[in-house]
């Protein structure tokens, strides 16, 4: 048996779920969100603790089972402390602002890159070089933070760019003159 997906999950006070035709709410004081099941996945609630099943013993089923539990796990997790996802912003002149419903970013191109920030997403910006994503949904947030740093990953001449915060960016060194 999958060894994450046999782990039951806890219910926070205040988190509900419900199952309506296979498909899972997961409500809190942050939100809501719904994931539909895979066919072979079902969920039981004892308490205040979930335990996701499955039907057989399939390949594909015993895949599911632990990708069901990670994703509704994340969902508990969403709905009552929410997602955060750091960036920061290298190089002269490089600099950030939240304009409305868009993401200003000046970084080194002959215009101003506009980012449209999707809904259920929070952007602030501190000191014009350091972003911060949170959301409740962890997918979205991560993939909101590869979107943005995929404007200008950054680069190991120089270190400019665009990075997660805590990031590691390999430096290489430059030709040499003989």
């Amino acid at each position: 048996m999958s060894r994450i997906g046999k782990t039951p999950i806890t219910l926070p006070q205040k988190v509900t779920t419900s199952v309506v035709s296979g498909i899972i709410t997961v409500e809190g004081p942050r939100g809501k969100l719904s994931w539909e099941l895979p066919k072979a996945i079902t969920t039981r609630l004892e308490g205040t603790t979930l335990l996701i099943e499955r039907a057989n013993e399939e390949r594909a089923t015993r895949a599911l089972h632990g990708l069901a539990r990670a994703l509704i796990n994340n969902m508990v997790l969403g709905v009552h402390e929410g997602f955060r996802r750091d960036l920061e912003i290298q190089g002269v002149g490089f600099r950030s602002a939240v304009k409305g419903e868009h993401l200003d970013l000046s970084i080194g191109y002959s215009h101003p890159v506009l980012f449209k920030i999707p809904q259920n997403i929070k952007i602030t910006v501190t000191d014009n070089t350091k972003i911060s994503i949170e959301g409740i949904d962890k997918h979205l947030v991560g993939q909101v933070a590869a979107d943005i740093r995929a404007y200008y990953p950054p680069e190991p001449y120089k270190g400019k760019g665009i990075r997660y915060a805590g990031e590691q960016v390999r430096r290489k060194e430059g030709k040499t003159v003989q």
